[in-house]
């Protein structure tokens, strides 16, 4: 695991030469909001990375509920067991290997790993707008049907999740890249994707945070680079 740290934020990196996995610590005052649990054999990584940082794990949000985003959930709640989980009401029910789809949503399957034998449950839903700690959760399906990204709203960092990609060369959810295809092969709805793409780059962030790819400072350009070449894709 390699672990990298930028401002309020540190990545922590599995299989970072081959299919690099990221989840996050965003650090706090009193604690660390863990940002994903990558991962089945990560737990122990994450939680030694929060002893070098010295303050403890006091909640974890998800992205969405793909398998390398939620893999070492369950480990981690047999330490973590009084820390909430959050994720939005949408993807809860992909925790739950629910891959069905509402009548108001575009008729495009549900792509990816989602957990078949997962048994850790959220404690709470999030929606758009809400706050935890310093986070503004921001909804960003397309991806999954319900994808959360998430803003600290002290310095602009943006932790995207696979709303975007940055391994393989920066691109909206649903545009392969072809040295990292992978999270085009996951993507729900590619419509869906540019529009939260576009969403995300009116927060002006200061810093890109990925689910795959290192970090990207001042990524406005290349972000919209990005949307571009996936509406003429």
């Amino acid at each position: 695991m390699k672990m990298t740290h930028m401002q309020s934020l540190y990545q922590l990196t599995f299989l970072p030469g081959v299919f690099p996995v990221n989840c996050y610590l965003v650090e706090e005052e009193d604690g660390l909001t863990l940002i994903d649990a990558a991962l089945p054999y990560s737990a122990k990584a994450i939680l030694e990375a929060a002893g070098k940082i010295g303050k403890p794990i006091t909640r974890i949000l998800l992205t969405h509920a793909h398998g390398d985003h939620v893999g070492a959930l369950d480990n981690l709640k047999q330490t973590l067991q009084d820390v909430p989980v959050y994720i939005s009401e949408r993807d809860a029910r992909l925790l739950r290997g629910d891959v069905s789809l509402d009548k108001t949503e575009p008729d495009t399957p549900i792509r990816g790993g989602v957990p078949k034998s997962l048994k850790t449950r959220e404690d709470f839903t999030l929606k758009d707008g809400d706050r935890a700690g310093s986070l503004l959760c921001i909804s960003t399906p397309g991806h999954t049907p319900g994808s959360m990204s998430f803003l600290d709203t002290r310095n602009r960092t943006l932790i995207a999740g696979d709303a975007l990609q940055i391994r393989g060369g920066i691109a909206v959810s649903g545009k392969v890249r072809p040295l990292f295809p992978f999270p085009a092969m996951g993507t729900w709805n590619k419509q869906v994707s540019i529009e939260s793409a576009e969403k995300l780059t009116a927060y002006d962030p200061a810093i890109l945070a990925v689910g795959h790819g290192r970090f990207l400072p001042a990524p406005a350009v290349a972000m919209r680079r990005a949307i571009e070449a996936a509406r003429k894709h």
